[in-house]
């Protein structure tokens, strides 16, 4: 239960990312919240897998696990640069704790590298820590809009 709670939580704290993209002006906010949209998506296909809204598919979890270990990589180089826009959801801090924010991009990567997707079983031990790593990213440094 307190998966599935996490789960969609996540899911939905990461849908609104998406209606906050228009209007974006600054290039660099534009392709880290392209970004996070990228994550949502791969984060849903395996969080419908996981909650049986869909049925699993091994190669499509995969897929989306690995789509979500090559995103997870590229946080560290789209946020390096402290770009700010109105629409932006990072907060500041991200910058004052960098070292901690990059343990946390790490968190998440390695988090997807370690899901395994081959059954719904294995699936659902491994959301836990995936979307754990999600959240503890977001609670510090995302605004929340």
């Amino acid at each position: 239960m307190r998966f599935t709670k996490t789960l969609t939580l996540l899911c939905l704290g990461l849908g609104t990312a998406a209606l906050a993209h228009g209007g974006v002006k600054n290039q660099a906010v534009m392709e880290r919240m392209t970004l996070m949209t990228d994550i949502k998506e791969a984060m849903a296909v395996l969080g419908n897998m996981a909650k049986g809204k869909t049925p699993h598919d091994a190669a499509q979890a995969e897929k989306a696990r690995n789509a979500l270990a090559k995103h997870a990589a590229q946080i560290p180089e789209l946020f390096e640069t402290p770009a700010s826009d109105p629409k932006s959801e990072a907060r500041p801090d991200i910058w004052l704790d960098w070292p901690d924010f990059m343990a946390k991009a790490g968190a998440m990567e390695e988090a997807a590298k370690a899901l395994d997707p081959t059954n719904l079983e294995a699936l659902r031990a491994g959301m836990g820590a995936l979307g754990g790593s999600c959240s503890g990213c977001h609670k510090p440094y995302r605004i929340e809009k």
